[in-house]
């Protein structure tokens, strides 16, 4: 049989195959390192909805049927609980680190074009990511404000010499005053105003990569294209 090539992170140790309680598993040891009160929470959610459900079947009778679907709707509170906890536990736990801001954008599936290498990077491992979208070009920093805003400058002079008719938005990722914390990037981006079409969208993108350079200076030890969570990782291992 062959082996995992692509993420042998994804195949348990012991060759077999990956369940979906696998999966549970993993989001809660994820989620009870930011939330240490989920093991309580989904143990007292499930006990109080069969508690209703079967006092509900003892007061109209089939309290039997009635607890069954007690039991269906406890486990889908639980798993709708840890899906809702999951995401922000892992952005917490990512904060700080380099490269945690292309953690959050690479989940971004429609209507944006992700930069996968940063476009300005600093000897002090301050980053900045390019999004595309409707909002415009979106430059995204990592590191203190007084550091990262010249990058974010020369950047924005770049991309104006390449598409003049694109609008540049700043957004600064940190925990400094004035910048947006890492679990409140994905919501800081959706508030942003819809200016280019969705035609305009993939033009700019091609556009600016037609152009962009890939030789930039990344200081040694800094791997910021590396950063996609493995579940091994996760994981604690």
């Amino acid at each position: 049989m062959a082996k995992n090539k692509k993420n042998p992170s994804l195949t348990p140790p012991s060759g077999k195959k990956r369940r979906w309680y696998h999966n549970i598993a993993d989001a809660y040891k994820v989620t009870k390192r930011t939330y240490a009160w989920i093991t309580v929470a989904m143990i007292l959610i499930p006990l109080v909805i069969m508690a209703l459900f079967v006092l509900i079947g003892l007061r109209v009778g089939g309290v039997i049927w009635w607890g069954l679907i007690g039991l269906t709707l406890s486990s889908l509170a639980d798993m709708t609980v840890l899906s809702l906890l999951l995401r922000p536990a892992m952005y917490s736990q990512l904060d700080g680190t380099v490269g945690s801001v292309y953690a959050v954008i690479s989940q971004i599936k429609t209507g944006w074009s992700v930069e996968e290498e940063p476009v300005a990077v600093s000897k002090d491992q301050d980053l900045v990511w390019r999004v595309i979208g409707r909002p415009g070009v979106v430059l995204i920093s990592e590191g203190p404000s007084s550091r990262v805003r010249p990058l974010l400058e020369n950047e924005k002079k770049r991309i104006k010499r390449i598409v003049q008719n694109a609008p540049v938005t700043f957004i600064e990722c940190g925990n400094g005053k004035g910048q947006v914390p890492l679990t409140k990037l994905r919501s800081r981006m959706r508030k942003l105003k819809n200016v280019l079409t969705r035609q305009e969208v993939p033009a700019v993108a091609a556009r600016l990569n037609a152009v962009a350079s890939r030789n930039l200076p990344i200081p040694k030890g800094v791997d910021p294209t590396n950063t996609k969570m493995s579940r091994r990782a996760l994981r604690g291992k």
